[in-house]
C-alpha cells in the first residue's frame, strides 16, 4: 500500500473517540471503526431497506446494503489513486445510509412529515444517531463510539440549528469548513454508485428504456463504444457494458480533477484541507453530464407513476404507524416503551426508520387488518 499523502486522515492523528478506549490491537483505530459498523444490527437491517423499489418486489434490485458495499469499492478505488485513507473511506462508505427509513426517500419524507412539529426527521442525521445512541452492543457506551473522523464522514449536510446541537462534529458546519477528503470522496462515490445503478434497476424494471436513456449525452456515449467494441453483444450484457464504462469515466475524472485541485491548493495537513474549498470534485464537463443523468432519472424513474404509486403505499403505511404509536405508546414493543418517558415522538420516528420494508409492512398489516387478529 501506498504511503498516505500528509494531508489524509491518518489513525495515529484521528481526533478521538467520545469514549476512551484502548488501542485496537492488529488493526487500526479506523479499521475497528468499519468492523463495528459491519457487525451493527442497522448494518444488517440494510439488506431489506431498498433504494427505489420496495424490497419485496423483486430480487434483483439493489438494497441499501449493495448499494452500501458499491460505495465502499468504488471509495477505496479513488483513494488508493489519491494516496488518501482507504479504511476511513470504507468505514465511512459502510455507514452513511444506517439511518435510512424502510422505502427509501418515500419513507424519509412521510417520516419527516411526521416529526415536522418535534424538529423533523433526515435521514443524514438519523444515521450518526444510530452510531452515536441507537446501537446498544457494547457495556461502556450507547452507539459503536467511532472515531471523530468517521462520524463527520458521516454526516454530510446539517443546518446550523442541528450543527450547535452536536458539539465537535457539528462544528465545520458552523464555521464553513470542508470534512477530511475521505469525507468529501465518500460522498461523490455515493453519488457514482446511486446514479449509475439506478440506471440498471430502472432499465431492468422496465420503467425506463434505452431509447430514452438515448437523450442523455453519458449514456449515449457509453453505449456507442460498448456497441463499437462489441458489436455481437446485446441486451443484459450491452447494458452491464455501458454501465461499467460509465462509472469507469466518472471515477477517473474523478482522480483527474482531485488530483489538480490538491495540486492547485497544495495542501500541507488536514487543517489546511478544511480551510480550503471541497478538493474532491468532478470536472466541470462531467459535473454537466452528471447534473443531465439526475434530471433524467429524477422525471422519467423516480416520478413514474409507477413508482408514485408504490410511494404512496409507503408513505400512508409509515403516518399510519406513527399515529398509532404516538396516540398509544402500548402498541410499541416493550424496548421502546421503556423509552418514551423522554421523547415519545422521537423514540417512535427511532423505531419506524429502524424497519426494513417488509418488517413495516407486516407491522402496518397486523396492527390495521382486521382478519389478522394474530399475535
Amino acid at each position: 500500500m501506498a504511503e498516505l499523502a500528509p494531508y489524509a486522515a491518518s489513525p495515529e492523528r484521528s481526533r478521538g473517540r467520545r469514549h476512551r478506549e484502548d488501542a485496537p490491537e492488529g488493526r487500526t483505530e479506523f479499521q475497528r471503526d468499519r468492523d463495528r459498523i459491519i457487525h451493527s444490527s442497522a448494518f444488517r437491517r440494510l439488506e431489506y431497506k431498498t433504494q427505489v423499489f420496495v424490497n419485496h418486489e423483486g430480487d434483483l434490485f439493489r438494497t441499501r446494503l449493495t448499494h452500501s458495499i458499491e460505495v465502499a469499492q468504488i471509495g477505496r478505488s479513488i483513494a488508493r489513486n489519491l494516496n488518501l485513507n482507504e479504511d476511513l473511506v470504507e468505514a465511512i462508505a459502510l455507514a452513511h445510509d444506517l439511518g435510512h427509513t424502510p422505502f427509501g426517500h418515500a419513507g424519509q419524507d412521510a417520516l419527516n412529515e411526521c416529526m415536522k412539529a418535534h424538529g423533523g426527521f433526515e435521514h443524514n442525521l438519523q444515521s450518526l444517531r444510530v452510531v452515536d445512541i441507537l446501537e446498544e452492543r457494547y457495556g461502556a457506551f450507547d452507539g459503536l463510539n467511532l472515531c471523530f473522523e468517521t462520524r463527520e464522514g458521516i454526516l454530510k449536510h446539517c443546518s446550523a440549528k442541528n450543527a450547535e446541537l452536536l458539539g465537535d462534529v457539528g462544528e465545520r458546519f458552523l464555521k464553513k469548513q470542508q470534512p477530511n477528503l475521505e469525507a468529501q470522496l465518500a460522498n461523490l462515490a455515493d453519488e457514482i454508485a446511486y446514479n449509475n445503478h439506478d440506471v440498471d434497476d430502472g432499465l431492468r424494471s422496465g420503467l425506463i428504456t434505452l431509447d430514452e436513456l438515448a437523450s442523455v449525452p453519458i449514456f449515449s456515449r457509453h453505449i456507442e463504444m460498448a456497441r463499437s467494441h462489441f458489436p455481437d453483444i446485446s441486451g443484459r450484457r450491452m447494458i452491464h457494458e455501458t454501465i461499467r464504462r460509465m462509472i469507469n469515466s466518472q471515477v477517473v475524472d474523478l482522480i483527474v480533477q482531485s488530483s489538480s485541485n490538491i495540486a492547485s491548493s497544495n495542501p500541507g495537513n488536514m487543517e489546511d484541507v478544511r480551510s480550503s474549498p471541497a478538493l474532491i470534485a468532478f470536472s466541470p464537463q462531467m459535473r454537466e453530464e452528471q447534473h443531465e443523468l439526475k434530471h433524467f432519472l429524477r422525471t422519467r424513474l423516480y416520478q413514474h407513476y409507477k413508482v408514485t404509486r408504490m410511494s404512496a403505499k409507503a408513505k400512508r403505511i409509515i403516518s399510519d404507524l406513527f399515529t398509532a404509536f404516538t396516540q398509544d405508546p402500548r402498541l410499541l414493543p416493550s424496548q421502546f416503551q421503556e423509552k418514551t418517558d423522554s421523547d415519545l415522538m422521537r423514540v417512535t420516528a427511532d423505531y419506524i426508520a429502524g424497519m426494513t420494508d417488509r418488517y413495516a409492512i407486516r407491522e402496518h398489516r397486523r396492527i390495521f387488518a382486521v382478519e389478522e387478529i394474530t399475535l
